[in-house]
């Protein structure tokens, strides 16, 4: 008999059907007992009531992998208005241990590094379970939005022969004698491929060895990017990143809509057009609005990225506003500058409900613009950048891309307080297991 999953139960009434899954729950009481069995796609009530099948339940603890075949009967007070009776029950694996926490619970009663060292039954909890598939819902969107948009998925390699994004915050490792890195980012091979399919995206990890312990950084995490060329200039990547930051929320809310109910999400609100402002009127707002003068700056405080998010919720009704013009000497040396405002750039972030989520922009398309770039911030060898370089000097259109990370987004999309909880097995600077 083929097995079906717990939702599909409600098509099968008055049958005989096969269900199969973990023992989520029993309730052993006097004269009847209640298996709760937990499958991909949710909990079946099965109804043990015949003493030989009691007794086997009695040595079936939680997490036990079952099978069961029972004929699917109308109860309204049950999950999906179903449950299974005259159950026949078989074990699937031997019983199993105790776990460190009670899995039926509605809300997981353990402290996070309890959670994050027993990973591996914890993310069995129905609440995390549903958060990983709000991810893979993120992740759908992404990609179905981008490639509407004509971006052609590339994979690049992960292991580099030069730090060339910043060489403290690297991971080194022997490469068969020779010294490599795990790359930062893929941002210069997306640039390179846009020589190629003119627009190109990827979904991958990236390792950014920074000795920051805090709740929103992670030494390995899921950067969502994409660069395209031919543009006139950043707006246009910023009007592909809010397409594309829309195309993500409308897959979410048609994919995951139990498990944002499970998790109560509200979802966020975007604006049909994108919410822009400059860099240097976000300092001037502040200062205005706080009586500190901020307008000096270089960059976003966290403060003020939540001063920011605030003002554009209040003001347009948006939980996503653009910040553009940062300041040129601060971004990396491929940022193209803002020909018009000396000092400032065609840069972006995206802030997302007082959180930068997006970093974005313009990127120099000429030759001779990256070896000044480069030999301006103390690059006396550039070597390093030989098949980088080479794209440019082959012919490179105007072009520029964003990047942001599934981890962050998740946490501002869920409300958590840790980029730990919304990641699978999180690599930080104290964690290496599971």
């Amino acid at each position: 008999m083929q097995r079906i999953l717990s939702t599909q139960l409600s098509a099968h009434v008055g049958e005989t059907v096969r269900i199969a899954g973990w023992i989520h729950r029993r309730r052993l009481l006097k004269s009847v007992a209640f298996l709760i069995l937990r499958d991909a796609a949710g909990l079946t009530q099965i109804v043990v009531s015949e003493k030989t099948a009691r007794a086997q339940l009695e040595t079936l603890p939680e997490e036990t992998t079952v099978a069961v075949v029972g004929t699917v009967t109308v109860e309204p007070s049950a999950p999906g208005g179903v449950e299974i009776t005259s159950p026949v029950i078989e074990a699937l694996t031997d019983p199993a241990e105790p776990a460190p926490f009670d899995l039926y619970r509605p809300d997981l009663r353990a402290s996070l590094p309890t959670m994050l060292d027993h990973a591996p039954v914890a993310l069995r909890h129905p609440k995390l379970a549903a958060t990983h598939r709000v991810s893979a819902a993120a992740v759908g969107g992404f990609r179905t939005a981008i490639e509407a948009m004509s971006f052609v998925e590339i994979h690049t390699p992960k292991i580099v022969g030069a730090a060339t994004e910043g060489g403290a915050n690297v991971f080194k490792l022997d490469y068969f004698g020779r010294p490599a890195y795990l790359a930062q980012s893929p941002q210069l091979y997306k640039q390179m491929m846009v020589g190629v399919f003119e627009r190109v995206y990827e979904v991958g990890p990236v390792f950014r060895a920074e000795p920051s312990d805090t709740a929103r950084h992670l030494a390995s995490y899921t950067s969502l990017d994409a660069e395209m060329g031919f543009i006139e200039d950043h707006r246009d990547v910023i009007a592909a990143c809010h397409a594309t930051v829309g195309g993500m929320l409308t897959n979410i809310h048609a994919s995951a809509g139990p498990s944002l109910e499970l998790l109560d999400v509200t979802m966020p609100a975007l604006t049909e057009k994108p919410v822009v402002v400059h860099f240097a009127d976000v300092l001037e707002m502040i200062s205005r609005a706080t009586g500190q003068d901020v307008t000096a700056e270089s960059d976003l405080a966290p403060a003020h990225e939540r001063w920011i998010g605030e003002w554009a919720l209040r003001e347009y009704g948006s939980d996503f506003v653009f910040v553009e013009g940062y300041p040129t000497a601060h971004r990396a040396f491929y940022t193209h500058p803002d020909p018009a405002r000396p000092g400032y750039s065609r840069a972006f972030d995206l802030i997302f409900r007082g959180l930068e989520l997006v970093s974005g922009g313009q990127r120099m398309h000429r030759h001779a613009d990256y070896v000044r770039a480069l030999t301006a911030r103390g690059e006396s060898d550039l070597s390093a950048y030989s098949g980088y370089l080479d794209a440019m000097r082959y012919g490179m259109p105007p072009h520029g891309g964003f990047a942001f990370g599934l981890e962050r987004f998740m946490a501002r999309l869920l409300d958590v307080p840790n980029v730990r909880q919304v990641t699978l097995f999180p690599r930080d600077l104290h964690r290496l297991a599971p």
